[in-house]
């Protein structure tokens, strides 16, 4: 009954879609074990993809050759492009999506796939032999031995649900929590954590009074996340906006006593970026009223998802919390939201490739790692199973500088500083925002999902037409008057596609203009960001030896020395970005370097 497999992917979430996916495509043989088959793609939280932030990071796994981006934009039910009121280095699509249809779709891609298997079992144990990984054993006692293994178990690991003073072990709510494996893994001797994420009630459509909320529509022209979708064009729903009261505030300031967050019950550390409705009248006392946003999770559901109110109270509070808004006095409640608490590694634990460095063959990807959202799943997922494939094959991996993608970033921040709560992408967290647009997310990667072989011949072909037009329309309007017209903020590109169209000999391809448009407006600012982004290449090729002991280097204190040993970072562009980590250390940490080489 035992089996073999190039790569076994454990957890069918967002992460192990994109892992699975990426590897099978790589020509490897390629297992997915996930506990409940009909579940793949689960959207556990709320049925949307993208959002500030996180629409970049579609947008780079759809430009590597991922899934996520054609998914959503198949199954989208709402679009709407957030931030454009500011720079378009922040502009990001949103996507409310049909929850059920998301899973039934990605399902099919996967199944599509000849080099990928899915298998409902549950894993037991990873197989370990000689100091590295080469299997899992099923609870069932089958055996799968292979040459990498990428864990993406979710919330599962360890996961216990709390409504009030009620407990219950679960992965997602209902479903079974994964304990065994998650007593081998806290045994391996890795760093750990324990931390908490939270949903809000869900309500039944038909018991709203809508005349009481804001209606928001979706845009006219909706942006897709995919390179590949030529155009959005079935109708859209409307999402509705609404807002606590007094009373609201009232009921859960006296019900605080028997909220699980406050009495002590839950240990975990949660999201600050995305407070509990408890979290957020406790935090901000003067704040009279919270927005909350109802948003349908499909077609042909009643459901609708209370964004903004994700809580842990007890069934009778989260009831009066819900009576307390005005047109949800009569709203039923179909299934009432809750915490839960799971075990995530030390993303310190991992290097760039994502793979375990005191265990070869282990890569892990999401929330296991301490991230929260599809979107920072989706994209360790993919870079997991890219690197997972090119270990296999014997190739160098791949690693995405900070400078080409929010996928990159997302991966140095976990494996450099860690996270002691739940991590979310800001663009803040860029240093090159006007880098890491959305329309130009196909120059910065594709090429490279081209050389891996992930890119399709499709997307290679719309890639490259679409970058000769960019190219020629830029050389183009060097020195010309066109040009000069463009540079000013009242002129829009738009009024020059006569030209353009001329020029060209044809229409333009889909993002050529917004990619030309800002590349002429915002020249100066991309030029200066292009000669910081040089200077950092400079340390991050900067290699540190894997045998370097930091302890002990002259001139460094202890405390970061140690600090140095427990990250091992690989460049010292890396040593600069760990917390603690001084110039003055960085610089002597050079110079011990170029003594040591002498020597």
């Amino acid at each position: 009954m035992d089996q073999s497999f190039d790569i076994v992917v454990v957890g069918g979430g967002h992460a192990g879609c994109e892992a699975a996916c990426a590897c099978a495509r790589m020509g490897l043989r390629t297992v997915m074990i996930t506990m409940n088959s009909d579940l793949i793609a689960q959207m556990s939280c709320n049925p949307a993809i993208g959002g500030i932030a996180k629409g970049h990071l579609v947008r780079e796994i759809d430009a590597l050759g991922g899934v996520m981006g054609e998914v959503a934009d198949a199954v989208g039910i709402q679009f709407r492009l957030l931030n454009t009121s500011r720079g378009p280095a922040v502009w990001s699509p949103r996507a409310q999506c049909d929850k059920k249809q998301y899973r039934t779709r990605m399902k099919e891609v996967l199944e599509r796939e000849p080099n990928l298997r899915i298998k409902q079992a549950e894993v037991a144990a990873l197989k370990i032999e000689d100091g590295r990984v080469r299997g899992v054993q099923l609870v069932d006692g089958r055996g799968i031995d292979c040459g990498a293994v990428i864990i993406t178990t979710g919330t599962f690991l360890n996961g216990l649900a709390h409504i009030g003073e009620r407990k219950f072990e679960c992965g997602r709510n209902g479903e079974a929590p994964s304990v065994v494996l998650a007593d081998q893994i806290r045994n391996l001797g890795l760093g750990w954590t324990r931390l908490k994420t939270g949903t809000p009630p869900r309500l039944d459509a038909r018991s709203i009074d809508w005349s009481r909320f804001e209606p928001q529509d979706g845009d006219l022209d909706p942006t897709p996340f995919s390179f590949l979708t030529e155009k959005i064009e079935r109708p859209q729903i409307q999402c509705f906006l609404g807002r606590t009261t007094a009373e609201t505030a009232r009921i859960i300031r006296e019900s605080l006593g028997r909220s699980p967050l406050y009495s002590g019950q839950i240990e975990g550390v949660g999201p600050r970026y995305c407070p509990s409705i408890e979290d957020k009248f406790v935090k901000f006392p003067d704040k009279t009223a919270h927005q909350i946003f109802l948003e349908p999770e499909g077609l042909d559901t009643n459901e609708i998802y209370v964004n903004g109110m994700s809580t842990s109270m007890p069934i009778d509070v989260q009831a009066a919390v819900i009576a307390s808004i005005p047109g949800l006095e009569q709203a039923e409640m179909i299934r009432p939201g809750y915490a839960i608490e799971y075990d995530a590694v030390d993303a310190r634990e991992l290097d760039h490739r994502l793979e375990v460095r005191k265990l070869p063959g282990l890569f892990l990807a999401g929330q296991i790692n301490g991230t929260s959202g599809y979107e920072e799943a989706a994209g360790q997922g993919l870079m997991a199973g890219i690197n997972a494939a090119r270990t296999v094959l014997g190739l160098a991996p791949l690693v995405i500088p900070r400078s080409e993608g929010y996928i990159g970033i997302m991966i140095d921040d976990l494996i450099t500083k860690g996270t002691d709560e739940p991590y979310r992408m800001f663009t803040s967290r860029a240093e090159y925002r006007l880098r890491l647009r959305i329309d130009n997310a196909d120059e910065r990667l594709t090429p490279i999902g081209m050389e891996i072989g992930l890119a399709t011949t499709d997307r290679a072909d719309f890639f490259l037409k679409k970058r000769e037009q960019v190219q020629r329309l830029l050389r183009e309007m060097e020195g010309n008057p066109k040009a000069a017209t463009l540079r000013r903020t009242e002129t829009k590109i738009e009024e020059l596609l006569p030209w353009i169209g001329e020029f060209l000999g044809c229409a333009p391809q889909r993002g050529v203009l917004m990619t030309v448009e800002t590349e002429v407006k915002y020249a100066g600012y991309i030029d200066q960001q292009r000669r910081q982004i040089e200077r950092m290449r400079s340390s991050d090729t900067r290699s540190i030896p894997e045998s370097m002991q930091f302890v002990g280097i002259p001139g460094i204190s202890r405390e970061v020395g140690e600090k140095l040993q427990r990250v091992r970072p690989a460049t010292l562009g890396q040593a600069a970005r760990i917390p603690g980590v001084t110039p003055a250390a960085v610089a002597l940490l050079d110079i011990y370097m170029s003594l040591a080489s002498r020597a």
